[in-house]
């Protein structure tokens, strides 16, 4: 029986391995639960398990650990590119510019700092990377600097261990740490108002104008649209009291109210087009859209036509076949204006405005078939795993270094799954994923992932940090894990105006931090968090494994 179980659990083989790896997650997530305080550090808990599983003794098949580890990793970034596809770039015209500018000088703090404890403390520059590697939780800039010492100075086998071990070690308080920094910058927003809502909040606005512009009285709305640049919708207007859906030839007259979804930034023209813009919060959340006139109803279809997917909003001539307005989009926690050019994607939830009766005919038209939508497209899915892992080994030629850079398998895969997510409907591909499925993936690819790479780096973590240089690489991992994080977070909201989540979101990203990421989760009402850190992620890899790679030329 003694040597059954030894041989179960003990003795390296594909199934102990799998074995070892359900059982370090299984308790990492018991462990989970835990809460110090206020403060969980969550599913971080399964990478503490694995290191101290592997430091008591737990020995596993490399090779299938390798595999685990990538394959989780993989899942996770491309679940989470998908996700955040359909959304990334309208939230990169919103405040994706600031963001990455955000996340550079996040990523230039962190390089000065590097340098000025190379040059103040004399530690070699190799151990200074891998502890950067560990601080900010980027293994694929471990990989890449290992590759590019390697390509040096071959017989610097030492040195590449010594990198990979000040990266297990400072990695622990990097997760930490990362965590620490966003619970003291949500003192620092909780003291103060927050002065402007993230980057995929409020980017559509009801507002009711009052028609007062001589211009516009007696003509159509056609005409009037072809006057200005800002794009816009009139859901309902009111003439002498009666409401009326509007179409393109309905005409504006003297003292017309009418309701308009536009651009936050296209506001002040219209008012200057329309006329005085009523002081009424139509954007609140409390407001019923079916009481504010007896004859019109406001409703929600979600597109689950396949034939939709991709198809441009104008093609379907909904409003002259049903007599029905459609004043937003909701796609992925961000509001879209309904403008004729913009293309349908599956899970599109449409708002409808209109007589029951006719929102009842566009519903045959447009779907509204939620049960469609729980079924995922595993073909789209395996499709963009293998172009993610593909795009993430293409060689990267940079003038005036001599090895190649690549994305690796965190860059590759959330790049073609935003791709994917934001125009893969244009080609007919369904990459929908449901709120649970998409959730499902994500977790279980980082689970999968924290509980390998504990396994992988805690036979020796315990031994360094006691007889080695273990307590000063934690001490400066630290220090370059929570200080950039303060400063630029700092400057997020209080000078860039970005919001708690948006501003973590972009943090964790710009950091490689999945698993902070996680630890929003539930502490931020929408999905600003996940939208910043899939806009600044892609960007931020990059700059860090070409700037580790350069730091490491400049000095070896």
């Amino acid at each position: 029986m003694i040597d059954w179980i030894k041989e179960v659990f003990w003795t390296p083989s594909d199934i102990q391995t799998l074995i070892a790896i359900c059982l370090v997650c299984a308790i990492g997530l018991i462990l989970a639960k835990i809460k110090m305080g206020k403060i969980s550090l969550g599913i971080t808990f399964v990478f503490f398990v694995g290191i101290i599983a592997a430091h008591f003794g737990l020995r596993v098949d490399p090779k299938m650990l390798t595999f685990a580890q990538n394959f989780g990793l993989v899942l996770f970034i491309y679940a989470l590119g998908v996700q955040v596809g359909p959304s990334f770039f309208p939230s990169l015209k919103k405040g994706g510019i600031t963001d990455n500018l955000l996340s550079v000088s996040l990523i230039v703090i962190t390089l000065f700092l590097c340098l000025g404890i190379y040059l103040i403390t004399g530690i070699p520059i190799t151990e200074i990377i891998g502890i950067m590697s560990g601080a900010v939780t980027n293994t694929p800039v471990l990989a890449a600097a290992q590759s590019t010492l390697a390509g040096i100075d071959a017989g610097s086998v030492t040195e590449q261990s010594n990198m990979a071990l000040a990266c297990a070690v400072a990695y622990p308080l990097g997760v930490v740490g990362m965590i620490l920094g966003m619970v003291i910058l949500g003192m620092i927003q909780k003291k103060g108002a927050e002065s402007a809502p993230s980057a995929i909040q409020h980017s559509t606005l009801i507002n009711e104008f009052i028609a007062d512009n001589p211009i516009i009285f007696g003509r159509t709305i056609a005409d009037i649209t072809h006057d200005v640049e800002a794009k816009f919708v009139i859901s309902r207007l009111w003439h002498n009291g009666s409401v009326v859906l509007p179409t393109s030839q309905t005409t504006i007259e003297k003292g017309d109210h009418l309701l308009i979804a536009s651009h936050k930034e296209d506001i002040r023209t219209l008012e200057v087009l329309f006329g005085a813009k009523e002081t009424k919060d139509w954007n609140r959340d409390d407001i019923d859209w079916n009481a504010v006139d007896k004859q019109l109803v406001s409703k929600r279809l979600i597109v689950t036509k396949s034939n939709l997917n991709g198809e441009k909003l104008g093609n379907l001539r909904l409003r002259n076949l049903y007599g029905i307005n459609i004043t937003r989009i909701d796609r992925s926690g961000v509001e879209l204006l309904a403008s004729p050019n913009l293309r349908l994607q599956i899970g599109d939830r449409l708002v409808v405005v209109g007589e029951a009766n006719a929102i009842a005919h566009a519903k045959d038209t447009i779907g509204d078939e939620i049960g469609l939508l729980d079924a995922p497209n595993l073909i789209s899915l395996f499709v963009g795993l293998v172009l993610g892992c593909i795009v993430g080994l293409i060689p990267i030629f940079i003038p005036g270094i001599s090895m190649p850079i690549k994305l690796g398998l965190a860059g590759g895969p959330i790049v073609i799954g935003i791709l994917m997510g934001a125009f893969g409907p244009r080609f007919r591909l369904t990459t929908y994923i449901t709120n649970s499925a998409s959730l499902l993936l994500r977790q279980l690819g980082i689970v999968i992932y924290l509980g390998c790479l504990g396994l992988a780096s805690g036979s020796n973590f315990f031994e360094t940090i006691i007889n080695g240089n273990g307590w000063q690489w934690i001490l400066l991992g630290a220090l370059i894990t929570i200080l950039p994080v303060l400063i630029v977070g700092w400057l997020a909201m209080k000078l860039a105006h970005r919001s708690y989540g948006a501003t973590c979101g972009m943090l964790c990203g710009s950091m490689a931090n999945p698993m902070a990421l996680d630890y929003l989760t539930g502490k931020v009402k929408d999905d600003s968090h996940n939208v910043s850190y899939a806009t600044v992620y892609p960007l931020s890899m990059f700059l860090r494994i070409i700037t580790a790679q350069i730091l490491l030329l400049l000095i070896v």
